[in-house]
């Protein structure tokens, strides 16, 4: 495995889950970490996702790995949600800039960090294929290592410039709504549509969505988000081998729609 690589593997997104609720955090967390999961993703966008996801890692924080990011439109203010972040996870492995704030202005001090060890990696997010060109942008500086995007069957603006880039440049891919936020869960299809994916460990639609990212050999971690813990520990399955070729990746495709 390349050194840039973060996986492949399922990790565990935080948006719109168990924010301060820090004893759901525990649960989803547990089940997770039982199940194999070992990456987590957040934001001070999140409300108190942060602070309630350290307190799910308390006595496991040395096996994980903490992706969060800056969200601020100053240095300041993104100093100030750095020292948090420090305080409760010790260090940060992947700091992003959020949705591309400010990043001009955050990418100078936060490489300070990263020489200094309290960060391990720095990487940009966005959503919007709209911002994408100035992702790329960011991207081609050589100043980061990783980059967040949305990836699923019915979003697949990022295969055109920004997972190509990536992977010219070495860059490590983590990828963001890979159930379209639920979308792609409204209509599942049957059992039978889902068979001829059974050898691949396949149980449910959402294991085939999420092994459909991650089966792209340019991704690395694919983040679904959940406050169920059942969920947590089924999605944590569709990161284990064997991986999609080309015609299961298609079957998904159009299963999807």
């Amino acid at each position: 495995m390349e050194e840039r690589r973060l996986g492949p593997v399922i990790g565990l997104g935080t948006w719109n889950t168990f924010g301060g609720d820090a004893e759901l955090a525990r649960d989803v967390v547990e089940a997770a970490w039982a199940a194999g999961t070992r990456f987590f993703d957040s934001s001070p966008m999140y409300g108190k996702a942060e602070s309630s996801l350290a307190a799910a890692l308390d006595g496991r924080r040395e096996e994980a790995t903490v992706a969060t990011k800056i969200w601020a439109p100053t240095p300041d203010q993104g100093r100030e949600q750095f020292a948090r972040q420090l305080d409760w996870f010790g260090r940060v492995d992947v700091e992003q800039v959020h949705n591309l704030v400010s990043w001009r202005e955050h990418l100078g001090w936060l490489e300070a960090e990263r020489e200094a060890g309290r960060v391990g990696r720095l990487g940009v997010t966005h959503y919007s294929p709209f911002a994408f060109d100035e992702a790329a942008d960011v991207i081609r500086t050589g100043e980061v290592e990783a980059v967040q995007l949305p990836l699923n069957p019915h979003e697949r603006a990022a295969e055109r410039v920004l997972l190509p880039l990536a992977e010219e440049l070495g860059l490590a891919v983590i990828v963001m709504r890979p159930l379209a936020e639920g979308e792609l869960l409204e209509d599942p299809p049957g059992a039978e549509e889902l068979e001829p994916l059974a050898e691949f460990g396949v149980e449910s639609w959402s294991q085939a969505l999420l092994k459909w990212a991650l089966s792209d050999t340019r991704v690395d971690v694919v983040i679904p988000a959940t406050r169920n813990p059942l969920h947590a520990a089924q999605n944590a399955a569709a990161g284990l081998p064997p991986w999609f070729g080309p015609e299961e990746r298609a079957l998904v495709e159009r299963l999807a729609g």
